[in-house]
């Protein structure tokens, strides 16, 4: 397959058309080198017969861009574009087999989500919910106290693009703010004047109101549950504007029914429309709104004018922003560097668990590579990224993301690789200047190669070792001694925890020494604290890949 789009845009002999097949408010339609047919509420019959005439599709969530109506495109439709966040309405493994780009607007909904994570932090701190009911009801109670937000702490949970514009806001309410995010560094915190808490554990305790903003991952699922909400001040507030489950419904509601919380909100549930006996429903004290953070007028003239500039900008060839999928490299560079693509994913999402929030991040290959090994750069990105920012990364707008994360990326070439034909060794960058102006930096680095198409590990910090990174990987380090690896094998036998692989790695004889263990199952906190626990142990830590 060649490559989806030019880098240097052509000029077009003949204008590049654009069909619209949806309602929304797609803004200005003359644009130079350009026919945009604006369509609303097309019907699929007419979309079908009409499609093989344009270069570009732009869609809400109302036609299904299925396999039928991308085979009857031909071979002219280039890009597909999507108004809004969700693509559920696209078939995204058949567009990228075809080699279609497939884009949306997730930025055009950010001020409407803050705002309404704003509005029911505010409705639930004046009891907006239970006095609107009440007097409905023909109850006029006027002895209910609220609580007042100024000089008050905000607590949030996540500080990628929404969470942000929430903090901005709720300073200008003249409220503290604090927030955990391991994967924003600490320039951020800086900028926005927002204090930084190095753990969920952290957070909690110290903040009268809690606002979640992260996407929802297997890391983020239940990340607020019963002991966290625990944490919390008593007669805190809760709020989830950001995605159903990642606050413990079960818990948030038994929290609130035993009075710890003094109020929440929430816009999104688990299954969405709720069932008529949803727990939520229900709830004292509980501000409801039926997943409205795009619901705002504005919001909606936005997505429509920014899909439309990023389609027009891709058929140009800039596909840096938007980007959902990412198109196939030509079959070429996929032979030849498939097998590095697939590690250097694997070492960005290790190093993501082992040092979120770096600066820098630099990348050296080491050896003679198969092709120009540029790919895999922005493969360690995507394994950095990913699960960590509002927009999913891919090929194609992963160094986009980095910049905007303000993660520098620095590449080195050396032509000798000393232990093997080629080596992909990648080290990442975090903390800064502190007081005193001593400096506190922390780095990890990892590495690997290829052996035929499989990944492999081949370096953890300065040990070398040999290990096929997949599923869970244990890293403990200790004093070089006999018994450690033992005592650490019959913890993991104790819970029935299978060792896969094992990878052993020492300085000198007798010093510090690092081993990994392949695992099939992960591991819980509590045994992973058990590990670390154990006399033999200095550090250990596990990583999913």
């Amino acid at each position: 397959m060649t490559a989806l789009l030019p880098t240097t845009p052509a000029v077009p002999t003949t204008p590049l058309r654009v069909l619209i097949c949806d309602e929304m408010n797609p803004g200005n339609l003359v644009h130079d080198g350009f026919e945009i047919h604006y369509e609303g509420n097309m019907a699929r019959e007419e979309t079908l017969r009409r499609l093989p005439e344009y270069d570009a599709l732009i869609t809400r969530s109302r036609t299904k861009v299925d396999r039928e109506l991308i085979d009857a495109a031909g071979s002219r439709l280039k890009v597909i574009g999507r108004g809004g966040v969700g693509v559920d309405n696209i078939d995204l493994d058949y567009a990228s087999l075809r080699g279609l780009l497939v884009l949306n607007a997730p930025e055009s909904n950010n001020v409407s989500a803050a705002e309404l994570a704003i509005m029911h932090l505010m409705a639930a701190a004046r009891g907006l919910t239970r006095s609107d009911s009440k007097t409905r009801q023909g109850v006029w109670d006027r002895k209910f106290l609220g609580l007042e937000l100024k000089d008050r702490t905000l607590g949030i949970v996540g500080l990628g693009r929404i969470g942000s514009i929430v903090a901005d806001r709720a300073q200008g309410l003249r409220l503290n703010v604090v927030a955990f995010d391991p994967y924003v560094p600490d320039s951020k915190f800086e900028r926005l004047g927002v204090k930084r808490a190095a753990s969920l554990d952290e957070l909690l305790p110290q903040v009268d109101f809690l606002t979640v903003h992260t996407p929802l991952t297997d890391e983020t699922t239940g990340m607020i549950g019963a002991r966290e909400l625990a944490l919390l001040r008593p007669d805190s507030i809760v709020v989830n504007a950001a995605r159903g489950g990642i606050i413990e419904e079960q818990a948030l509601v038994d929290a609130l029914h035993s009075g710890h919380l003094f109020g929440a909100g929430v816009d999104v549930f688990v299954d969405e429309p709720p069932t008529a006996d949803h727990i939520f429903l229900s709830a004292p004290n509980l501000g409801i709104t039926a997943h409205l953070g795009a619901n705002t007028r504005e919001a909606q003239e936005r997505v429509g004018a920014e899909i439309v500039a990023r389609v027009l900008a891709a058929l140009q060839g800039d596909v840096s922003k938007g980007a959902v999928n990412a198109p196939a490299l030509d079959a070429k560079t996929l032979e030849l560097l498939g097998g590095h693509l697939d590690l250097g994913g694997k070492l960005g999402r290790i190093l993501a668990q082992l040092l979120p929030g770096a600066h820098d991040i630099e990348v050296t290959f080491q050896g003679e590579f198969p092709a120009d090994p540029a790919p895999v750069v922005t493969a360690v990105l995507v394994g950095y990224l990913s699960g960590s920012t509002d927009e999913l990364p891919n090929m194609i707008n992963a160094r986009a993301l980095a910049k905007e994360r303000g993660l520098n990326v620095a590449i080195r070439e050396v032509a000798d690789s000393p232990d093997y034909q080629t080596e992909v060794i990648v080290k990442v960058l975090s903390g800064g200047p502190v007081s005193g102006g001593a400096e506190k930096e922390r780095t990890r680095t990892v590495g690997g190669t290829v052996f035929g198409r499989s990944p492999r590990l081949t370096r953890l910090r300065d040990y070398r070792v040999e290990l096929e990174p997949q599923g869970f990987i244990l890293i403990a380090s200790n004093q070089d001694k006999p018994g450690a690896v033992a005592k650490l094998s019959n913890l993991l036998g104790t819970w029935g925890v299978n060792i896969a692989g094992m990878a052993l790695g020492r300085a000198q004889k007798g010093g510090e020494a690092l081993f990994t263990l392949t695992l099939d199952d992960g591991l819980t906190h509590e045994q992973l604290q058990a590990i670390r626990d154990l006399d033999v142990i200095d550090s250990a830590y596990i990583v999913r890949v």
